[in-house]
């Protein structure tokens, strides 16, 4: 399998048909790092709209990281020959990253902003290794099960997202990304839809950055 790949500096050197996979590890790193940043400095007021904000954030996770065991993983230990040995670590990773996520759901209802520190620090930490390991495992995987394959399993785990998820995933995953970006990935009614009124609603959750 082809190794060295990763989305932790950018989608260089990726092939495009990963680009989706990849952006939803960028928008995860990138919005570890806001809450880190916010955590110290929080005030009353903006508490309720950040953990409004959170729990759409986490609401996103679980469905992807849903999506990672009973759509993903299985098609990949079905057609990736290794793939199963290695998938095991990746279980492990995921019961502590939603370890790690609960602690920050519950400083958020406290206000104490030194909890929250503690929350988010350990959160930014775990989802950097976690999506650091992941992807020296899946990527390379993702290349062996060849483009046509990754397409239609990629579709059937869109298909799964709830309204709720995928009214924010669209904008979450293209944020900061250009609508070039965008264009390339996603179908025009989809991109029409995405980049207009969900972006409105999506804006609306970040007023307290």
């Amino acid at each position: 399998m082809t190794a060295g790949l990763s989305s932790e500096h950018g989608l260089d050197g990726l092939p495009e048909n990963l680009h989706g996979f990849a952006l939803l590890h960028r928008a995860m790193r990138r919005d570890a790092k806001k809450l880190l940043a916010v955590a110290p400095k929080l005030s009353s007021s903006k508490r309720a709209r950040v953990a409004s904000w959170w729990d759409q954030v986490r609401a996103t996770i679980d469905w992807h990281h849903h999506t990672e065991d009973d759509i993903l993983w299985p098609e990949l230990r079905a057609k990736v020959p290794g793939f199963a040995e290695r998938e095991v670590d990746m279980h492990a990773d995921h019961a502590a990253l939603d370890q790690a996520m609960d602690a920050v759901t519950a400083a958020l209802r406290l206000d104490d902003n030194a909890a929250l520190v503690e929350a988010a620090t350990r959160f930014d930490a775990i989802i950097h290794d976690h999506l650091r390991a992941e992807e020296t495992i899946v990527l390379p995987a993702f290349v062996a099960m060849g483009k046509r394959a990754y397409g239609g399993v990629e579709r059937r785990i869109m298909l799964s997202a709830p309204p709720g998820v995928l009214a924010f995933l669209l904008p979450w995953m293209f944020d900061g990304a250009g609508s070039g970006r965008a264009a390339a990935l996603m179908p025009l009614p989809v991109r029409l839809i995405g980049l207009t009124a969900l972006n409105f609603r999506y804006e609306r959750s970040y007023r307290w950055w």
